[in-house]
């Protein structure tokens, strides 16, 4: 989940209770719909009619020109037309919404979102899609979009799961985490990101796959916490090596002695929806400790070469 201009929408707060209990009763900035039913947003469902009317016309006026939309589709940063011709050229009989978050934000409105869309030969594509809208005189206007067409992972239906406890002391974790992966043989999972990154929710839920958790044995995870602001354990990242700047989740390994064994510079995992298991699978078995080191049985005793 991207901290730039292409990430605007991505911030997407569902957690405006624990942000008012961690300002201490300061003014909240944003307000946002409750977590467990997240409200309806019109242009969205605009939006939604254009397309299936075949409008491209009304659907290209809905992107914003000046500035220019931002849009990345499957992890590729493409162009409003782009955006455009994909939906249209669907001809998607029918498209039913499922709203994950609503976010009111000083810059506009964010959406996210999955899209079920019945297509002409019968078969339907799932669509994980995100929006960033601002109200530009008397007309809302997309700003950012983030898609990801037939997600390979798991898609969060909401974000409701505490993933990233606000009060959570991430030092202490990281040394408790450093010890058990010392007694176990075992290196130690450092996800840096917060509760309002869908991605981060996304990742969360590949990690309780159960094809990987051969993989996950060899880690300690710890997850931490870069607050509303994005500005948290700033001190552990720069510790760490671990950019924050290029979005989130972001990830390092480390070894239970503390030592960095490998960081994310570059937000290889920011757009975490469009992954694939197996491109995940491929980081997490390479930094994992040795398979023999996890061996925990009587010694193997190997006959003559």
């Amino acid at each position: 989940m991207s901290n730039g201009v292409t990430g605007y929408f991505r911030y997407i707060v569902l957690l405006v209770a624990a942000a008012a209990a961690m300002l201490g009763g300061q003014n909240v900035l944003v307000r946002a719909s409750s977590p467990e039913s997240p409200r309806s947003f019109a242009p969205l469902e605009q939006w939604k009619d254009a397309i299936l009317a075949g409008d491209a016309g009304a659907l290209k006026a809905m992107y914003s020109s000046d500035p220019a939309a931002q849009v990345m589709a499957n992890g590729v940063r493409t162009d409003t037309d782009a955006d455009v011709n994909f939906w249209l050229g669907l001809k998607a009989i029918n498209i039913t919404l499922e709203t994950v978050a609503v976010l009111d934000r000083p810059k506009g409105t964010s959406v996210v979102f999955r899209a079920a869309a019945e297509l002409p030969n019968g078969q339907t594509l799932t669509v994980a899609d995100g929006q960033m809208w601002r109200k530009l005189g008397e007309q809302w206007r997309l700003m950012s979009v983030e898609r990801a067409d037939a997600p390979h992972l798991k898609q969060p239906s909401d974000m409701n799961k505490n993933i990233y406890p606000a009060d959570a002391d991430a030092r202490a974790e990281i040394k408790a985490a450093e010890e058990k992966a010392a007694a176990g043989h075992k290196r130690v999972l450092l996800v840096f990101g917060a509760n309002w990154c869908y991605d981060c929710h996304v990742l969360d839920l590949a990690f309780h796959r159960p094809d990987f958790a051969a993989t996950m044995a060899g880690y300690e995870v710890v997850h931490v916490d870069i607050g509303p602001d994005g500005q948290k354990n700033n001190d552990l990242a720069k510790q760490f090596d671990t950019p924050l700047n290029k979005g989130v989740p972001a990830l390092a390994v480390v070894d239970s002695d503390g030592k960095l064994v490998v960081s994310q510079k570059n937000g290889e995992f920011e757009d975490a929806r469009s992954m694939t298991p197996e491109a995940l699978l491929e980081f997490l078995n390479k930094w994992r400790p040795d398979a023999r080191l996890q061996y925990s049985g009587p010694p193997i005793l190997t006959g003559p070469n």
